[in-house]
């Protein structure tokens, strides 16, 4: 007798569920989202069979044990994930088709000395993993290559293994039998990733999953997805750069704001140490509209280069365009100049670009993109040994930047020789080898530079 199966709506977006097909969620407000799909009237049991019983326990009660994190052997995959991997946690991987992601956790699993890895893939065989390890020139005695799609022939494994890190590729195509639905569904990767969730923390082994994204960027599946999981990390790049940059978007055990950088080559992802040196453009001569910020993504203090084209708008309409900046923001500096300052902007054509495909949303570069502009308004080269670091207000003042001490450091490291600072920024009287100057407006950086 065939089993009796009823199906449901789910939105492909949030993962809400309706009994009827609805043009619009009433949860996301996203259009022509439902889905049908099939699912059983029974559920059957999860794959992972657990017999820990819980019971309530007070606070002081809880024996608090300090797990030593996982240190990998990649210094920028440590750094996004606050020192190292946390034992029981489920780590989520998004990014771009072709970006690197089953790489870069290839190259880790393949890098382990002593844990014991078990990397899980339903996309690829064996045969293919086995030349991409090839290609990368990495081999290792504790990791584990599995090609399997089913949840519960993946634990019966596990089981047999005893793994300390899991990686699945990916977590579209893994599928569980306690739902009769496709894999890559809602409903699929729900149920999957619940019966991961129980499986890392009831044993304490961590598990990676690589998400894909949909055309909109965001991670394919249900959103609840995003919050279920420890810690999500976006991998994005452009596909006309070698860099790579591995960003936090979520972290339950350290900051949420950290950036990673590696360089993708014949043999695999490299990683960048010291990325200020790659977003600095090497030049023979001084060039008008260049400048350099000081900025800051997590812990990790940069200099990234500004660079800026201002020309006579040939349409009527003058043309605004930025890349790696918010093109918003930029109209924000545009006016201020032109209300506060008196620069006659409002004809000209602007483009702005941050050099080495890097985006960067930290308000302190504000100081540079002005310079920047004005440098290629006037057509006058700016020291190429300058940088910058400070807000700009609506008022046309230089408002006080955070971490300054860090940002002085980093440009002091690299041997820039002055950097141009908010007076409103308090410093702790450190010695520098640098010259730091102080200003309040920005008719003052005008004076100084030009």
């Amino acid at each position: 007798m065939a089993k009796k199966t009823q199906s449901a709506f789910f939105c492909q977006n949030c993962g809400t569920q309706s009994p009827k097909w609805l043009g619009k969620c009433p949860n996301c407000n996203e259009w022509n989202s439902f889905v049908e799909e099939n699912i059983t009237k029974e559920k059957k049991s999860s794959s992972f069979k657990s017999n820990k019983i819980n019971t309530p326990k007070l606070l002081n009660e809880i024996e608090n044990h300090e797990e030593k994190r996982i240190v990998t052997n990649d210094k920028e995959l440590n750094r996004v994930l606050g020192g190292g991997i946390v034992p029981g946690s489920l780590i989520l991987l998004g990014g771009d088709p072709g970006i690197g992601k089953s790489t870069l956790l290839l190259q880790f699993a393949l890098s382990s000395k002593s844990k014991t890895i078990l990397y899980i893939s339903g996309e690829e065989s064996e045969k293919q993993i086995k030349m991409r390890a090839e290609r990368i020139n990495k081999n290792s005695e504790h990791c584990f290559i599995l090609t399997e799609t089913s949840t519960q022939n993946i634990f019966n494994q596990i089981e047999k293994v005893q793994p300390d890190v899991v990686v699945i590729d990916s977590i579209q195509t893994i599928h569980s039998n306690s739902i009769e639905s496709t894999p890559g569904s809602v409903s699929q990767i729900r149920e999957c990733t619940s019966e991961l969730i129980k499986f890392a923390k009831e044993t304490g082994t961590a598990v990676f999953l690589i998400g894909h994204i949909n055309k909109d960027g965001a991670i394919a599946g249900p959103k609840i997805l995003e919050h279920m999981v420890d810690t999500v990390l976006q991998f994005e790049g452009d596909r006309n750069y070698v860099y790579r940059i591995l960003r936090t978007i979520k972290n339950r055990f350290g900051s949420a704001s950290e950036l990673g950088v590696y360089e993708m080559n014949q043999l695999g992802l490299r990683e960048v140490n010291n990325p200020s040196e790659i977003l600095i453009s090497e030049r023979d001569e001084a060039t008008s509209g260049v400048s350099i910020a000081a900025t800051i993504e997590g812990a990790r203090p940069l200099l990234v280069e500004i660079q800026s084209l201002v020309s006579s708008a040939v349409y009527g309409t003058p043309q605004r365009s930025a890349t790696g900046f918010d093109t918003k923001r930029m109209n924000m500096l545009l006016a201020v100049l032109e209300k506060r300052c008196g620069f006659k902007l409002a004809s000209k054509d602007v483009f702005l670009n941050i050099t080495g495909g890097i985006k960067i949303e930290d308000t302190a570069i504000d100081l540079a993109i002005v310079c920047s502009i004005l440098s290629s308004d006037n057509n006058i080269e700016l020291d190429t040994l300058i940088c910058f670091a400070g807000e700009i207000g609506l008022s046309g003042e230089i408002r006080a930047v955070k971490r300054i001490e860090d940002r002085i450091a980093e440009a002091e490291k690299l041997g820039y020789k002055q950097i141009i600072i908010s007076k409103y920024n308090k410093l702790s009287g450190k010695k520098h080898n640098i010259s730091i100057k102080k200003c309040g407006k920005i008719e003052e950086v005008f004076r100084l530079l030009f």
